[in-house]
């Protein structure tokens, strides 16, 4: 993994180059996998991703579950942000309906240039009564650029394709944002459309479509696969682009296996029925609206002047997970973005050494358009943070400040919030307003209080010296 880096101004000329990983998977109820550096990619010897979005489905919705879920992180975002926060990447946002799950993470150095971050549901399931199936969304300005991730679960069963088609259309047009220039989902510069999208391959027998996946044949089946049918006849379809399926059918499978569906569906008295017909129903699309002709128009940018673009690297399927009788898709993706600004709404540091025996100073200063308010803040978190919320301690910009000039202003947090024992840390703005994290300083040390230091001196001395010998036991007992 590359070192760490944080915001820096940037160059307004130069494209930057942003590595996206995505990940769609229905995990079937099941508990997160004790290990996902593959499908991560965690090992690449190559650059290390700017983003991650894992877009999940089927996520344990009992009623229990759910309801501790409501008041407590889900067991899926526990596990990933165990994974992600040592790596230099926090949870910047996350949206749950029942089984659906959709959860971005970004380094460090991007998140004072995220800002409009918003997320959104659409039930689709029991006439739109019921979250079992319907789309999250996530979206965001990126750099200045409007980016929408959408995360669904669709109508099971072949025979559905129709309907799977009038729930998207359903989501598409449900979906409305408080924003003047990008209202709606198909607005914004980029959308990646994911996950159980429940498509199957029509006409073709179970044992054609067996024989042509165990001969790597995928292409026989491409004309058949339903969403392919779909975006030739359907124009709201036409302008979503996918990568080639050159990997298996991810459903169905049995369960800790890579074996398709060996077992009879149940049926009206326990009658075994058909074995379920391989399918992709897995996939990840993508969506880039038409900048050039909308810049030209507004006379910002030069004809033809291209402003943001998608290049897609790898697109598969991980073979190797069985806790679901669905396999994981991902998508690596290369985003070309040229920025639209080119420093932080705001800029903070720590002033001097910081320790607990002393109240200690933060200095921070913000662009002139900047939305403050009174019930801003500024967190102290440990490099390794999860989130926004997984702070040490915090002061409010307006109640805690001690000077303000036309430059700089000054907070301070008392000696009694700051950690004893030390170690690294980082300050982060976070605008109210804006409902995101507008600022963050370099990593910098806190040193431990003379108190923590003689504690575990203490501590070493106590563990350096010989324990006494305990007393023999008695034989002759």
């Amino acid at each position: 993994m590359e070192p760490r880096g944080l915001a820096q101004p940037i160059d307004l000329e130069i494209m930057k180059n942003l590595r996206l990983h995505l990940v769609t998977w229905n995990v079937g109820t099941a508990s997160p996998p004790p290990d996902v550096t593959s499908l991560l990619q965690l090992s690449s010897q190559g650059p290390s991703m700017d983003m991650y979005v894992i877009g999940l489905q089927e996520v344990n919705s009992k009623i229990i579950n759910f309801l501790s879920d409501l008041a407590f992180d889900d067991p899926w975002s526990i596990f990933f942000m165990t994974v992600f926060s040592p790596l230099g990447y926090i949870k910047l946002s996350s949206v749950r309906m029942q089984g659906l799950l959709l959860l971005v993470f970004v380094k460090h150095a991007h998140i004072p240039f995220i800002r409009d971050i918003h997320t959104h549901y659409t039930r689709t399931g029991l006439y739109g009564y019921w979250g079992n199936k319907g789309g999250v969304t996530i979206r965001m300005s990126l750099y200045g650029h409007m980016i929408c991730f959408m995360n669904c679960h669709l109508p099971a069963h072949i025979e559905n394709a129709e309907q799977r088609l009038d729930d998207f259309e359903k989501i598409l047009e449900m979906q409305q944002f408080e924003d003047e220039n990008v209202p709606n989902i198909l607005d914004h510069d980029i959308l990646f459309w994911f996950g159980d999208l429940n498509f199957r391959i029509a006409d073709y027998g179970i044992h054609f479509v067996r024989e042509s996946i165990s001969n790597s044949r995928y292409n026989l089946l491409w004309e058949k696969d339903q969403l392919n049918m779909a975006k030739k006849k359907e124009a709201f379809l036409q302008e979503f682009i996918e990568g080639p399926l050159q990997f298996k059918p991810t459903y169905k499978f049995d369960l800790h296996s890579d074996v398709y569906d060996t077992r009879g569906q149940k049926t009206l008295f326990w009658f075994n029925g058909k074995k379920r017909k391989p399918a992709w129903t897995d996939r990840i699309l993508w969506r880039v609206k038409n900048l050039s002709q909308h810049s030209s128009e507004d006379g910002d940018l030069s004809e033809g002047e291209q402003t943001i673009s998608v290049t897609l690297n790898n697109y598969i399927s991980h073979m190797s997970y069985g806790i679901s009788d669905h396999k994981p898709v991902t998508g690596t993706f290369g985003l070309q973005i040229k920025p639209l600004f080119s420093t932080p709404l705001v800029t903070l540091n720590p002033e001097g050494e910081w320790n607990a025996a002393q109240d200690v100073l933060i200095s921070y200063s913000t662009v002139s358009e900047f939305p403050s308010s009174t019930w801003d803040w500024i967190g102290l978190y440990q490099v390794t943070f999860r989130h926004v919320n997984d702070y040490v301690t915090y002061a409010w910009v307006k109640d805690d400040e001690i000077s303000s000039s036309e430059d700089v202003t000054q907070v301070y947090i008392s000696a009694d919030e700051i950690p004893h024992a030390g170690g690294e840390f980082l300050l982060c703005y976070y605008s109210h307003n804006m409902q995101s994290i507008a600022g963050m300083s370099q990593p910098f040390q806190i040193q431990p209080s003379r108190r923590s230091a003689e504690k575990e001196l203490a501590q070493e001395n106590i563990n350096g010296i010989e324990k006494p010998h305990s007393p023999k036991p008695y034989d002759e007992f």
